[in-house]
């Protein structure tokens, strides 16, 4: 239990109502030094300036953190906002547009472009830009393994580089070179545009100056290019079926009987969409799956936890197949149960489980496919949520345990969190030979906020930090929740 809450001197109370006042308004980062100065000024005492500063670093640390923690949110919104105006859309040309604008809008460089691949001819043509200003880059071919979009085609896995010119991975070609540096571009990041385990194109943003691109971009852009793919397949099925009706009136019956196919996929992904943009969570996703495609669905997380179960018994994640599922792309039947793998790119979210469909058939296969795409954006939001959660939290744990800062803006801090530092609390090692650091980690956290405690690795060890008026039977309580 911590005690022993100091009172604010004279000159440091006001200063610290200044820096929590500056919290609330958004100042800009020059303005924490001022009360520091102010206090200086009026004769502070070297303790009062120590205390001020400290809280300032403190406070700058937190403005930082709720910084990122809006351009997240700000990014994964633009995001949701996105695949809603990509499923309204059905004119191809409309489509490619869209894609590229928002790429612009979304990662903020001076030149987004889309390249599709031309299967006949074996390279990859530019389709449409946003930002360029060179003609000869917005004709550029590039064949399969040249240049970084070919490569990107060729391999369908994300390339970055912050200065293409001089970067020696890539094939140079004289066409290719020439392009780019008439367009002037330097960070060049391109991304597949990916339908099952076929490759239909790249997406790419590039800046004119040298910079590196992030994995959060990287990751960004990956579930822009998902929808993005699944936008331009259904905008390219609607061109043909209309052709289809114009040419082919001896087979509207199947022509219909497709389009109604993807209109319900639509709508599906139109709905599931929907309900993540309000709020919704795993359990809601899974319910609505669930309701859709007359099974039952699980949702479970990378390490295989569980992460939500609708309509269904309990099942562990199926590794082989989600491994199957990952490499091919699409859905993939184990006994009697699909499963299809959760990505944003290349990284693996997770996955989700379809039971009592055996016999699926395409247009529903390919809904559940949808629905990972969903899901995955839902995965990258509590991620992007826990991650800024976590670091706060890990920065109050490491100040608790090294007996740092002033005792009264710790509990101002933890109040925050939740947690009250009046109570007793107890500090518990978490060690395991078998289980990895990281879930060990994840499971202490979970474990924290159910105790309304606090949880972090402090010198390379996780530590947990909860409420406890007898540690001996509360640390049995925690080892066998956590060996679970």
């Amino acid at each position: 239990m911590l005690t022993g809450v100091t009172r604010p001197a004279q000159h440091s109370a006001p200063a610290l109502r200044r820096l929590l006042d500056l919290l609330a308004q958004g100042a800009a980062a020059e303005e924490f030094d001022r009360p520091a100065a102010d206090a200086r000024q009026a004769g502070a005492s070297a303790a009062e300036l120590a205390e001020i500063t400290e809280a300032a670093a403190v406070a700058l640390r937190i403005r930082r953190t709720l910084g990122q923690h809006r351009v997240r949110e700000a990014q994964l919104t633009a995001l949701f906002d996105t695949a809603s105006d990509l499923a309204a859309l059905r004119d191809l040309d409309a489509v490619l547009r869209a894609i590229v604008h928002r790429a612009k809008l979304l990662l903020g460089t001076d030149v987004t472009y889309l390249s599709l691949n031309d299967d006949a001819a074996g390279d990859t043509y530019m389709r449409v830009t946003d930002g360029s200003v060179a003609e000869a880059f917005q004709r550029v071919r590039l064949g399969m393994g040249e240049g970084l979009g070919g490569l990107v085609a060729q391999t369908a896995r994300p390339y970055a580089t912050g200065d293409y010119q001089a970067d020696t991975r890539f094939h140079h070609t004289t066409t290719i070179d020439s392009a780019v540096l008439d367009e002037g571009l330097r960070a060049i990041l391109g991304v597949p545009l990916r339908l099952g385990a076929r490759i239909i194109g790249v997406l790419y943003a590039a800046d004119r100056s040298p910079r590196e691109f992030t994995a959060t971009e990287v990751a960004l852009l990956s579930s822009l290019a998902d929808h993005a793919a699944i936008a331009i397949d259904g905008a390219r099925l609607l061109e043909e079926t209309r052709a289809a009706l114009v040419d082919l009136n001896a087979a509207s019956e199947t022509i219909r009987t497709h389009s109604e196919a993807m209109r319900r996929a639509e709508e599906a992904h139109d709905q599931l969409t929907d309900l993540v943009l309000q709020g919704g969570g795993a359990d809601d996703v899974a319910a609505a799956l669930a309701d859709i495609l007359d099974g039952g669905i699980l949702i479970h997380d990378a390490d295989g936890a569980e992460l939500a179960r609708a309509r269904a018994e309990p099942l562990p994640q199926p590794i082989p197949a989600v491994s199957a599922s990952r490499a091919r792309g699409r859905a993939v039947p184990l006994d009697g149960t699909w499963v299809c793998a959760v990505l944003a790119g290349p990284e693996l979210l997770g996955s989700i489980a379809l039971t009592g469909r055996a016999g699926l058939a395409d247009a529903d296969r390919l809904l559940f496919e949808r629905a990972s795409v969903v899901t995955a954006l839902l995965m990258l939001l509590r991620r992007s949520v826990a991650e800024t959660e976590d670091r706060v939290r890990g920065e109050l744990l490491g100040d608790l345990l090294a007996r740092t800062g002033d005792p009264g803006t710790l509990a101002a801090r933890a109040r925050r969190l939740g947690v009250n530092l009046n109570r007793r609390h107890s500090v518990f090692v978490a060690h395991s030979e078998v289980a990895p650091r990281h879930r060990l980690l994840a499971a202490s956290a979970r474990s924290a906020q159910a105790l309304n405690g606090l949880a972090g690795l402090h010198h390379d060890h996780v530590v947990l930090v909860a409420p406890s008026d007898a540690p001996g039977p509360s640390a049995q309580a925690l080892a066998a929740e956590l060996g679970q």
